[in-house]
C-alpha cells in the first residue's frame, strides 16, 4: 500500500478558500485509506530537531529522575514503560512517553471548574529546555492542524472555517513517545504500541529514520508506513469517524520496533475544546443519510477512552 501524500501548502497561504484539488485528495484519503502524507506542513525543521533531540535526552536519564514528573492527574508528564494497555491487547504496550497539552494557570476558569484534562503542563525543573523546545513544537504542530482542520471542512463540504469555533480551547495532547529495542524473546505478542485506533479527531505524527509503523488495510493485511522526509503523517480518528457519519476511516495501526535501535515518535492528538458538541447533523449528511450517533461532547469521548487505556488512571 502506498499511502497519498497531499501537499497543504496552499491552506496555509489562502486562508479563505480551500481548492477542488486539496480538498478532493484529503475526501479520498480519508475514506481509502484513513492515513495520508502531508507536505508544505510549514513546521520549521529546526523546532522538530530541537524536540527530537531534547526528548531523547530526556529518556535516557535514570527512570529515579524521571519519575519527579510522572503523569499527573490531568495526563501530563511522564508515562513509564507499562503505564499503558490498548483495548484487548495482551500485553501493555512497550513505550514510554511523556505528554504536554495546552499551557493553562490554575486561575483559568476551567481548571477552576475542575474540567479533566485541563492544568498546568508538568514540566521538570531538572531539564527547562524540554519545557521550551517541547511547547515550541506543541504550539507549531498546532499552528500546521488548524490548517489541516480547514482542508477537512472543505473536503466534507461545509464551510472551511467549521470548526474554528469548535477549537476555541484545544483539547491538545502532543506526547514524545520512546520505544526501546525491542528483543525477540518478548514474542511476536508484545507491541511497542498494540493495534489500535486513536481517539479523537485527527493526528499529526513526525517519526524518526528507524521504521516500525504499521497500518492495517482494507484486506486486513499489515502495512508499513514509513517515515518520509519532510512530511509529517495524518490520520482519523474515532471521533472524526463519528462526526462524518463513518464517511471517513479511524484506522488500526501499530508500532513493533524491529530496528535493534531506539525509536522516537512524536504524535499530536488535536481535538476540540472539552464541551464541544460533536454531531454527524453538522457534517453534511448526504440526502436521505440518517445519523449513526447520538451528540456527545468531544471532552468525554476522549476522557473514556483514555481512563480504558492507561492503568495508572484507576489509581489516582
Amino acid at each position: 500500500m502506498s499511502l497519498p501524500i497531499v501537499d497543504i501548502s496552499s491552506l496555509r497561504q489562502n486562508a479563505g478558500s480551500v481548492s477542488v484539488e486539496v480538498a478532493s485528495a484529503i475526501r479520498q484519503a480519508y475514506m481509502e485509506y484513513g492515513f495520508f502524507y502531508i507536505t508544505g506542513h510549514g513546521i520549521p525543521n529546526a523546532i522538530i530537531s530541537a524536540a527530537a533531540d531534547t526528548a531523547m535526552r530526556f529518556f535516557r536519564l535514570p527512570l529515579e529522575t524521571k519519575r519527579k514528573v510522572s503523569a499527573n492527574v490531568n495526563h501530563r508528564g511522564w508515562h513509564a514503560l507499562g503505564d499503558a494497555q490498548m483495548y484487548g491487547a495482551e500485553k501493555p504496550d512497550y513505550k514510554e512517553f511523556y505528554q504536554v497539552g495546552l499551557e493553562l494557570t490554575e486561575n483559568d476558569p476551567d481548571v477552576r471548574a475542575g474540567q479533566p484534562l485541563r492544568g498546568p503542563n508538568n514540566w521538570p525543573d531538572f531539564m527547562p529546555e524540554l519545557r521550551r523546545d517541547m511547547y515550541a513544537y506543541f504550539e507549531a504542530v498546532g499552528n500546521c492542524a488548524g490548517y489541516l482542520l480547514r482542508g477537512v471542512a472543505g473536503s466534507l463540504g461545509i464551510d472551511p472555517d467549521f470548526f474554528v469555533n469548535k477549537y476555541e480551547k484545544p483539547l491538545q495532547r502532543t506526547q514524545a513517545v520512546y520505544y526501546p529495542p525491542q528483543p525477540d524473546s518478548l514474542g511476536s505478542d508484545q507491541f511497542g504500541v498494540a493495534p489500535h485506533t486513536d481517539f479523537g479527531n485527527i493526528t499529526l505524527l513526525w517519526q524518526d529514520d528507524n521504521g516500525g509503523l504499521e497500518i492495517e488495510n482494507l484486506a486486513r493485511d499489515w502495512v508499513a508506513a514509513p517515515p518520509l522526509s519532510g512530511t509529517m503523517l495524518v490520520n482519523s480518528g474515532d471521533l472524526l469517524g463519528r462526526w462524518s457519519n463513518d464517511r471517513y476511516r479511524s484506522t488500526r495501526h501499530r508500532v513493533v520496533n524491529r530496528s535493534g535501535r531506539e525509536r522516537l515518535s512524536i504524535a499530536t492528538f488535536y481535538d476540540p475544546t472539552f464541551t464541544a458538541l460533536v454531531d454527524p447533523e453538522d457534517l453534511n449528511l448526504a440526502d436521505g443519510d440518517v445519523s449513526k450517533y447520538l451528540p456527545v461532547s468531544a471532552g468525554e469521548h476522549i476522557l473514556g477512552r483514555i481512563d480504558s487505556s492507561f492503568g495508572y488512571r484507576s489509581k489516582l
